[in-house]
Parts: C-alpha cells; structure tokens; sequence
C-alpha cells in the first residue's frame, strides 16, 4: 500500500499539538537507532583516550581553562 505523503500531511494537521509532538517523537526515535559499529569506534577511541591520559601521554585542560578560551 502506497501512502501519499500529501495525506500523510493533510492527517497530521488536524492532529493536536501533543499529539504531533509525540509522532515527531516517534519519528526520531525511528531515525536515530543505534549504530553497534560506531558504538564500537567510540568505546575504543574512549578506551585509548582514558590510557593516554593514565599514562601521561597526553596533557589535560581544566574546565577553567576551557571555560575562560570561549567566553
């Protein structure tokens, strides 16, 4: 069944606003699953994030200094 993307539209506008909130909800919810590759790529980017600076292999910033490079 092909579903016309005008009454797709036509629909939602008679819809209140919480309920358009709660479909643009569902709609991201939808669009924004989770990706297990990049998952991955990001624990282990953590991984050897959190051993370099254990280690000492990389300097730290403190939140001050961070704070005061973007007032």
């Amino acid at each position: 069944m092909k579903i016309n993307e005008r009454e797709i539209f036509e629909k939602i506008k008679v819809l209140s606003d919480s309920e358009k909130l709660a479909l643009v909800d569902a709609i991201l919810n939808e669009l924004d699953k989770p990706d297990p590759e990049i998952d991955h790529i990001w624990a282990e980017e953590a991984r050897k994030r959190w051993k370099a600076y254990k280690s000492g292999e990389i300097e730290t910033v403190s939140y001050e200094e961070v704070m005061e490079k973007y007032k």
